[in-house]
C-alpha cells in the first residue's frame, strides 16, 4: 500500500480499500476508449488518471479497446489509440479487445435468461420508446416481459444464428420499469447487427451493449476500480445490477468530471463531422484537440501531462481554459527550445553605410534559459528583413520600434537609424526601408552609453532560407462553442494563415521534426510533417503570451 497522502477522491477511495484489504490490497485500473475515432485532449486525462494511480499504488493498467460497435469502428483507429498513449509516455500492461470476450459475453447473456433476469423482447425501437415512459411517468411492461425463459432461450440463439431482422428483436434486461433512473427500465443487452466487425468479420450478427459488455470486461480482467466520467454515473446502478445477478467479480465504478476546454469542442461525433465536412485538414489538424493534431502542432507529452496533473481531478463540470494548456506548453518550451531569427512578414531594410563586400557572422545565444546550448553564428550583411509591424511611418506614441529617424537595435547587432522610406509607385506601399548603422555598437551596445527602447529581430537576405509558415488559432471564436444552436456558427474562419515567402535564419536549414525553436519575439515553432528539403513548413505552436486573454479582458 503506498503511505503517500491521497491528492484527490479518488485516491482516498483507494486508501480506504487498502485499509480494508479490499480486492486483496490490488489495486487494478485500465484506459477502455471505443476505436471510432482519435483520442483527443479529454482522453489524455483519463489516461493520465488511470495509469498514474497504477504506477502510484504498484498496480498494472490495461489498455482495452471497447469494440461492441461495427458500424463506427475500424484498424485505423485502434493503431491511433496505441501510437498516442505510447506517445504521452505510457506502457500498458495487457492489451485487450471487448471484442475477444463475445464468446463469454455471450455465455453470460444465457445465463441471465436461466435466471429469469433477462428476455428476449419482439418490440421495435419506437415502442420501446413509447414503453420506456418519461422522468414523471412510470414505464410499461413489455407484453414478452414475462416469456418463459426456455422460448427467450430459443429465440435469442436463432438472433444469433440470423434467423430475424434488424431490429426486430433485442435482449433486454429485466429489472424495473417503474424505476426512477430510466437506464434501469428494462435496457436492451443484446441487439440484432448484420455488419461485419473489423476483427471478428462476420462471425457474429447480435452484438452486445456497452451497458453489458463494459463491467463484464472489467470483471474478466481483474479491475479493481473502473474509472469513467460522470456522465457514467447514472448508468452505475445498471453496471452493478449486472455483475451482482452473474454473481461475478465487482469492481468499483468512480466516476469524475471530464475535462471540457474552452474554445474548442470534445465531442468525437462533432470532431468527425468537422473531418468529414473539411472544416479542418484530418483528425491530425494543428487546431484539433486531439492527441495526434497536439502531436503535429508541437505539444510535448510532459506538457499534456503537467497540464492533467495541474487541472487535478474533480466531480464538478467547468470549462478549462485554453490558456492552462498552452501555458503548461510554454512553461516547457521556454526551458528547452533554442532561439532562433525569423521574419513571417517581412520588409527590406537596406543599410547604406554597410559596406557591400562585407559579410560576418555575429554571435548569438542559443538560449538563454540553458547556458549548455552555447552559441552559435548568424551572418549579417547589408541588406536585411525585418518584420513589418516594426516599423511605423507615424508612430502612435506608445510604438518604440522603427520610424522615420529613429535609431533601435537589430538584435545581437547595431544601432541603426531609418533614413528613407521607398514606395511602391502605383499602390503606395512601403517596400523598402534605407537606413544606417553605427559600427561603434556592435553587440547592440553603444559606447557613449546613448539608450534605444526598441530591439528588432532579424534575417541577412544574402542567406536567408526561405519557408511557409502556419499561424494556428483556436478553432472557435467563442469560449463555449456547444451553447450556439449549431456549434460550427462559431468557428473560426482565421484558425489558420498560411503566410508564405517568410525568410529564416540559416541554421534552420537541417531543421528536424521534433525540433522546437522560438522564433525571437514571434512564439514557437516546430517543422510541419508537410515539409520536405526544399520547401520547409513550419507551425506556431503556440504565441509567446496568452494574446486570447488580452481581448476577452478587453471584451
Amino acid at each position: 500500500m503506498d503511505k503517500e497522502k491521497a491528492s484527490n477522491f479518488i485516491e482516498e477511495i483507494i486508501n480506504k480499500d487498502l485499509e480494508n484489504n479490499k480486492n486483496d490490497s490490488r489495486v487494478h485500473t485500465r484506459f477502455p476508449p471505443e476505436p471510432n475515432g482519435y483520442l483527443h485532449i479529454g482522453h489524455a486525462k483519463s489516461i493520465c488518471l488511470n495509469f498514474g494511480l497504477a504506477k502510484k499504488y504498484n498496480g498494472p493498467c490495461n489498455l482495452r479497446l471497447d469494440d461492441t460497435n461495427p458500424e463506427t469502428e475500424e484498424m485505423e483507429y485502434v493503431n491511433s489509440i496505441k501510437e498516442d498513449v505510447s506517445w504521452l509516455g505510457f506502457k500498458w500492461d495487457g492489451l485487450y479487445y471487448a471484442s475477444d470476450y463475445f464468446e463469454q459475453l455471450y455465455s453470460y447473456a444465457l445465463e441471465l435468461i436461466k435466471k429469469g433476469k433477462a428476455y428476449v423482447c419482439d418490440l421495435s425501437p419506437e415502442e420501446v420508446r413509447k414503453y420506456r415512459g418519461t422522468l414523471t411517468e412510470p414505464g410499461k411492461d413489455s407484453p414478452y416481459r414475462e416469456r418463459p425463459f426456455d422460448e427467450s432461450l430459443d429465440l435469442f440463439k436463432k438472433m444469433k444464428a440470423g434467423e430475424f431482422e434488424e431490429g426486430s428483436r433485442t435482449l433486454r434486461a429485466k429489472i424495473d420499469m417503474a424505476s426512477p433512473n430510466l437506464t434501469m427500465r428494462d435496457p436492451a443487452l443484446y441487439r440484432i447487427r448484420k455488419l461485419s466487425h473489423y476483427r471478428t468479420a462476420d462471425k457474429w450478427c447480435i452484438y452486445p451493449m456497452y451497458d453489458f459488455t463494459h463491467c463484464l470486461s472489467d470483471s474478466i480482467e481483474g479491475i479493481t476500480h473502473s474509472i469513467c466520467t460522470l456522465e457514467f454515473e447514472n448508468n452505475r446502478p445498471l453496471y452493478d445490477w449486472i455483475l451482482d445477478k452473474l454473481e461475478v467479480h465487482h469492481p468499483q465504478q468512480i466516476e469524475f468530471a471530464r475535462l471540457n476546454l474552452s474554445h474548442t469542442i470534445l465531442s468525437k461525433r462533432k470532431l468527425l463531422e468537422l473531418v468529414e465536412k473539411k472544416y479542418v485538414n484530418g483528425w491530425d489538424d494543428p487546431r484539433m484537440p486531439t492527441i495526434s493534431g497536439l502531436r503535429r502542432r508541437g505539444y510535448t507529452p510532459e506538457s499534456i501531462r503537467n497540464f492533467c496533473k495541474t487541472i487535478g481531478v474533480t466531480k464538478i463540470n467547468s470549462i478549462i481554459e485554453m490558456n492552462l494548456l498552452e501555458n503548461s506548453l510554454r512553461e516547457e518550451l521556454n526551458k528547452t527550445s533554442n532561439r532562433v531569427m525569423a521574419v513571417i512578414n517581412p520588409l527590406k531594410v537596406v543599410i547604406e553605410n554597410y559596406p557591400e563586400e562585407r559579410e560576418e557572422e555575429l554571435d548569438c545565444i542559443n538560449n538563454p534559459e540553458d547556458e549548455a546550448s552555447g552559441t552559435r553564428k548568424v551572418p549579417f550583411s547589408k541588406v536585411l528583413y525585418i518584420e513589418k509591424d516594426d516599423f511605423q511611418e507615424v508612430p502612435h506614441k506608445k510604438f518604440f520600434r522603427l520610424a522615420p529617424d529613429r535609431e533601435v537595435r537589430l538584435r545581437y547587432a547595431y544601432f541603426i537609424t531609418c533614413k528613407e522610406v521607398i514606395k511602391d509607385e502605383k499602390t503606395g506601399e512601403i517596400k523598402e526601408l534605407r537606413c544606417t548603422y553605427d559600427p561603434a555598437t556592435k553587440g547592440g551596445d553603444s559606447p557613449d552609453g546613448r539608450r534605444v527602447k526598441g530591439t528588432l529581430h532579424w534575417v541577412a537576405e544574402k542567406t536567408a532560407i526561405e519557408a511557409e509558415v502556419r499561424i494556428y488559432d483556436h478553432l472557435f471564436l467563442t469560449r463555449d462553442p456547444n451553447e450556439a444552436e449549431d456549434y460550427k456558427d462559431n468557428f473560426n474562419k482565421e484558425s489558420l494563415i498560411i503566410l508564405n515567402k517568410c525568410y529564416l535564419e540559416p541554421s534552420l536549414k537541417n531543421a528536424k521534426p521534433d525540433s522546437k525553436y522560438q522564433f525571437e519575439r514571434l512564439g514557437y515553432f516546430c517543422l510541419d510533417k508537410d515539409a520536405a528539403k526544399d520547401k520547409l513548413i513550419f507551425n506556431r505552436i503556440v504565441s509567446l503570451r496568452d494574446t486570447w486573454a488580452k481581448i476577452n479582458k478587453k471584451a
